[in-house]
């Protein structure tokens, strides 16, 4: 000590370890903010990159199709005749061309080389080819001099031989012959063969009616068969005006006819004795003429072009002003011609038309989408345009004699925005309707991938199970954290941890088995049981106000409240459990779910959102509870001292001080359950009855987009349409969880500045 003062002598070697130790601490510190720099840029590139390879799968949805010319055969050079029809094999390989000298020639692809020529014979000598009706990609209808009719297929039988290359003949079978009928040609003709022995003919006279020919094959009750001829005439009952347009259903049972003046007709001849008039409707409203029908695929909805351009569809649904009878309604208008439509043909494997007009100008539509996949009007004017079997080529005879083939890459038409968000009319719906449903028994069935109700049914079970998990995770936390004793948090806190890991299979196997059973049975004493804890519990509280001032009752306010709120709950529960028989059948007759469906309209699923809320909710309650209470307990005692310093009660402390201090991490802890609940698969898929349904009754389930994914991902096929839809379904999902937690953390850190760093 010198003059009073301290002095610390440093030895010039501590002068020089201090300062290694500081810059080996800048090194580590630098080191350590390069790798948590590198690892925070590595979280996020993984996360984009992994939005991005599944969002990558779903690109091609939105892809519009692609043609590519296969080949140009100069096919009236070749065979000197008219060409009446025109079709290509499922391999793109032959073109053929049918003539009006009775004959089929066949062309290669490749070379454009005449391969074959087959001629067809007439059912009688000396008769010649007067019209030809195409009856499918490789099927016609062969009108000839004397009005008799035979039914012809072009066939490719495919061959392999031992080192599996392949090869095929070509064929043209024929499948039926009808004998004239009537004395004089037809104006208009159309025919169907069922099987071997069934064929239908219709034809329209020159008097304005229909004749109809049906050969049935029957079978007796000793099972010999054999076949039932009947020939009628059917009256459409136009004055003035003129069937135009003629066409029958696949099975031959359905008759469908449209006039110059936009007039719609359907018979029903499936009863050959008593045939009934269907439909005699106007189709348009300025009366424009019907010029071309045809089927789509599956027989269902009717496809109607007219002189204007306008290419519509139709089917029956029934309304209440026919009376509950199904009448054709218009339901998709598709995209329009410049000219007249003269010609139109289904796809045999979707929902896909194509349509031909005056100038030769070809669209291929899809119904469903209503999306416009193709317009060939840059190659040049076609006639006699045809698909193949798969839907995959297209072959057109054009101005110049040439037969031009394409192959299409069409892999997705029937998907749209409006098909995937919006409602559409879907085939056998009485309107229109957001729907799921991915298969069917059938392969002509109309898919239906509506994203709406899945996001819906997401959104649904999110706040059901939201709205039963958040209030009692909160109060909970904020029992343990402000009320309850630390002997108590220490038990409380960790076995609602526990919760946490128990596998969501385990949670929804006991809640599909277990739970669901038996609130079906006790769904009365369930709505007591929300009626008598609040009523319970508010007696509760009036009595405690009348003896807590005795000394056994300050001990037992500190901390130690819920040994006697406990038995009030229990005593609740078991009331309503007494009293749920006795209120059923009181107030239900004895049936609530009879009830329920008979006077509300509802059904009750077994499997709804009221299993969901307990079972989802049970796993959202442990991440909500432990963040909100980490939060809670984090808060500096001094505020709370502050204020109960100043004569706040212990409750006024919590509402103004601790909560708002808490805020941020309680509503961190709110959105983290909230997108766990959103993101859960197991629950929502063994605890619901996965129906794509919109309907926010409690009573019904739902299908969300998590649990739709693991349903239809092992069955969709790889690359097609479902399984890129599914994709896209993930995609949402990705997004709505990015956004949540986005929007939650922007929440937060506002929230974190207006009450401070908690």
């Amino acid at each position: 000590m010198v003059g009073g003062q301290d002095y610390l002598y440093e030895w010039p070697w501590m002068g020089m370890m201090n300062q290694k130790h500081l810059k080996r601490i800048k090194r580590w510190d630098r080191i350590a903010r390069y790798v948590i720099s590198f690892g925070g840029m590595a979280v996020i590139f993984s996360v984009v990159l992994i939005l991005f390879l599944i969002a990558r799968v779903t690109f091609p949805l939105f892809q519009s199709p692609s043609v590519e010319c296969q080949a140009v055969v100069d096919v009236i050079s070749a065979s000197g005749t008219t060409v009446l029809q025109a079709g290509v094999d499922d391999y793109l390989e032959s073109v053929f061309t049918l003539q009006s000298d009775a004959s089929v020639a066949f062309y290669s692809a490749a070379s454009g080389e005449l391969l074959e020529t087959v001629a067809l014979s007439p059912p009688a000598e000396e008769l010649t080819l007067v019209d030809v009706e195409r009856g499918g990609p490789r099927r016609f209808n062969l009108l000839w001099s004397d009005s008799s009719l035979t039914m012809e297929e072009v066939r490719f039988p495919v061959h392999f031989d031992a080192e599996g290359q392949r090869s095929f003949e070509r064929q043209v079978v024929r499948l039926a012959c009808m004998k004239p009928s009537i004395n004089s040609l037809p104006k208009r003709f159309t025919a169907r063969s069922i099987g071997e022995e069934s064929q239908v003919r219709v034809s329209l006279q020159t008097n304005g009616l229909l004749q109809v020919e049906q050969r049935i094959a029957v079978e007796d009750l000793f099972g010999e068969s054999g076949t039932e001829n009947y020939s009628y005439t059917l009256n459409p009952g136009l004055a003035r005006e003129q069937i135009t347009a003629l066409t029958l259903d696949i099975s031959g049972m359905t008759i469908y006819a449209g006039t110059d003046q936009g007039t719609l007709l359907r018979w029903d001849i499936s009863a050959p004795e008593e045939p009934k008039l269907l439909d005699r409707l106007p189709a348009f409203t300025d009366r424009r003429a019907i010029t071309a029908l045809c089927l789509i695929f599956g027989d269902i909805s009717l496809a109607v072009g007219d002189d204007k351009g306008g290419v519509t569809t139709w089917f029956p649904v029934a309304s209440e002003s026919s009376g509950g009878v199904k009448r054709l309604h218009q339901i998709h208008t598709l995209a329009s011609h410049n000219g007249p439509v003269v010609r139109l043909l289904p796809s045999l494997r979707d929902k896909s038309l194509l349509s031909v007009d005056d100038q030769g100008t070809v669209h291929l539509d899809h119904m469903t989408s209503e999306r416009r996949l193709l317009n060939l009007a840059k190659v040049g004017p076609l006639t006699h345009v045809a698909l193949s079997s798969r839907g995959d080529g297209l072959v057109g005879i054009d101005s110049q004699g040439r037969a031009l083939s394409w192959r299409m890459q069409n892999p997705h038409p029937e998907v749209s925005w409006k098909t995937l968000f919006g409602k559409v009319w879907y085939e056998s719906y009485e309107q229109p309707a957001y729907a799921w449903q991915s298969s069917s028994a059938s392969d002509d069935f109309e898919p239906k991938f509506s994203l709406t109700p899945l996001i819906f049914g997401t959104i649904k079970g999110t706040f059901y199970a939201m709205l039963f998990a958040v209030p009692l995770a909160l109060l909970g936390a904020i029992y343990t954290s402000q009320f309850g004793s630390e002997k108590l948090r220490g038990v409380i806190k960790p076995a609602v941890e526990i919760m946490a890991a128990v596998p969501s299979v385990i949670i929804g196997f006991l809640a599909a088995l277990w739970f669901a059973p038996l609130l079906e049975k006790s769904i009365t004493s369930l709505f007591l049981s929300v009626l008598f804890v609040p009523t319970f519990l508010l007696l509760a509280l009036v009595l405690w106000q009348l003896v807590r001032n005795h000394p056994w009752c300050k001990r037992i306010e500190k901390g130690h409240e819920f040994l006697l709120l406990a038995p009030v709950l229990v005593a609740a529960v078991a009331c309503a459990l007494w009293l749920g028989p006795a209120v059923e059948s009181w107030l239900f007759g004895g049936d609530f779910k009879l009830w329920l469906f008979t006077e509300a309209g509802t059904r009750y699923d077994p499997r709804n959102n009221i299993v969901i809320s307990f079972a989802l909710g049970f796993a959202v309650i442990p991440i909500i509870f432990t963040m909100a209470e980490d939060a809670l307990s984090n808060v500096p005692q001094s505020l709370r001292a502050a204020s109960m310093a100043l004569g706040a009660s212990r409750w006024q402390t919590v509402k103004r001080v601790i909560l708002p201090s808490a805020s941020p991490g309680i509503f961190a802890g709110t959105m983290i359950g909230f997108g766990r609940a959103i993101g859960e698969t197991m629950i929502v898929l063994m605890a619901t009855g996965n129906t794509a349904i919109m309907d926010l009754s409690i009573f019904n389930g739902m299908r969300p987009l998590s649990s739709n994914i693991a349903v239809e991902i092992p069955e969709a096929p790889h690359g097609g349409t479902l399984y890129r839809v599914l994709f896209l379904s993930a995609v949402l999902l990705f997004l709505m969880t990015f956004v949540l937690n986005t929007v939650a953390e922007v929440v937060r850190q506002r929230l974190r500045k207006k009450y401070g760093r908690f």
